[in-house]
């Protein structure tokens, strides 16, 4: 078995190519099992967000495992393949395990640190788990992933910088208007990210807030919580001739405004500036709007240079989180190393225990008058011997997994403590899986260990 990584990101495929690849949240779980009924797809986990779209999966073999996600996505967004394959991010075995850790703790993000994005990676990890695409190996990888990245953003200077695109808009406006408090802001969408934008706009000091979303009551639970106004989206225009800035930020899947519908309204402004911000993808406003006098638009990717002025704070925070990050990745492949000999140690224990219990119960045989203290004080204590005399034979099983000859070794150890010898057929088939998996990261450790 390989792990890949496969998809698209806002550092290497532009906005007008991602929003055609973002998945519908309510159809997320839908998607995960027809990937999963694919040939060679073992596990998998798709994450979706307005930066990204990834799909993580553990396949049978590299090459069919990377055409079949291909075939899925081209399938599943009815876009040919060989328009949209040179755009493709693959990442395999540890590169793509470090990815996956980089992207949850904020380090692959626009801007750095977000918490949003750890959010994300874990509602993708649930629902793909809930639907039963993970497996053993991405039940322990997203587990580890998603611990590592909440005490990274606890314990280091990351967290300090914390941000989100909501967050990046608002500096976008601080840096069109001087004096951003008495202006007017109009967020379209009441979702998350419209939310994050009217927190960071009351820290700004604005006050002036109107929220306008498709469904009246969502805009006015929205705007309740910050004391703004809220609006429908059938008075979208009225809201459009007084405001400042309008963000955008909506789920729609096709453009909410177009050039003719903003058109007519501009002349009602008579030359007012608008400053239009667009944070949707797909996106929610019509690029051609920007050919429109005294409209500035502002899409997505136009918020990357003030993630930019942050650089050496974010370089800073990237070294420090890189020095945990990596001692993480090599505790995950520790684990993968081991994986091998799991069945023999289950086997250890359960013969282990079982004499435990035959002991026990001869031992309550012999001595029929002992009260309920007494059984207690025994069988605890034998069941300590029990875990103390196998405690060393099971750190000599995990460390002969990672030689070189861990199928003649672990074969020996079975035929020593006397093991079920079906065991052995276990043992040999997830050696070979581990070996996979691991890629140059086990073959490392191994030669080392030899």
């Amino acid at each position: 078995m390989y792990i890949l990584q496969v998809g698209f990101n806002h550092l290497t495929t532009p906005v007008e190519i991602r929003e055609q690849f973002v998945f519908n949240e309510q159809k997320l779980d839908e998607a995960n099992v027809n990937l999963k009924n694919r040939k060679s797809i073992l596990e998998n986990v798709i994450l979706s967000t307005c930066n990204r779209t990834e799909i993580y999966a553990v396949v049978d073999q590299i090459h069919t495992g990377r055409y079949y996600i291909k075939q899925f996505l081209q399938d599943w967004f009815s876009i040919p393949m060989e328009s949209f394959e040179s755009y493709l991010i693959i990442k395999e075995d540890e590169e793509a395990v470090e990815h996956l850790f980089q992207v949850a703790t904020g380090l692959q993000s626009m801007v750095l640190g977000e918490t949003q994005i750890l959010g994300q990676v874990r509602d993708a990890f649930l629902i793909a788990q809930n639907e039963n695409t993970t497996g053993t190996i991405f039940n322990e990888l997203f587990k580890r992933v998603i611990t590592f990245a909440k005490r990274a953003h606890r314990e280091t200077a990351i967290g300090e910088h914390a941000v989100s695109i909501s967050y990046a808009a608002v500096q976008l406006a601080k840096k069109i208007y001087s004096n951003i408090e008495n202006k007017h802001v109009v967020i379209y969408g009441a979702g998350e990210m419209g939310e994050l934008a009217v927190k960071n706009l009351i820290g700004a000091g604005v006050q002036n807030i109107t929220v306008v979303n498709r469904t009246l009551t969502r805009a006015e639970e929205l705007a309740s919580k910050f004391n703004a106004k809220a609006l429908s989206s059938e008075d979208l225009e009225q809201a459009l001739l007084e405001a400042d800035i309008f963000i955008s930020s909506t789920a729609a899947k096709e453009t909410v405004l177009t050039k003719e519908e903003i058109a007519p309204i501009l002349k009602k402004r008579r030359g007012k500036p608008l400053f239009l911000v667009d944070i949707a993808v797909p996106r929610d406003l019509d690029s051609s709007i920007g050919e429109l006098d005294s409209v500035f638009l502002y899409d997505i990717d136009d918020l990357q240079y003030i993630v930019d002025e942050n650089k050496v704070e974010r370089e800073r925070a990237a070294e420090e989180i890189a020095q945990y990050l990596f001692a993480e990745i090599d505790d995950f492949y520790d684990w993968i190393v081991t994986l091998g000999v799991v069945p023999v140690i289950r086997a250890l224990r359960e013969k282990a225990l079982a004499i435990q219990s035959e002991t026990y119960e001869s031992i309550l045989r012999k001595i029929p008058d002992l009260d309920e203290r007494e059984k207690k004080v025994i069988s605890k204590h034998t069941k300590s011997i029990i875990n103390q005399m196998i405690r060393e034979p099971i750190i000599q099983a995990k460390e002969m997994a990672a030689k070189e000859n861990r199928e003649e070794l672990l074969s020996l150890f079975i035929d020593i403590f006397g093991i079920d010898e079906s065991v052995k057929q276990d043992v040999r088939k997830r050696a070979k899986q581990m070996k996979k998996i691991g890629g140059k990261k086990v073959q490392q450790k191994t030669a080392m260990i030899d």
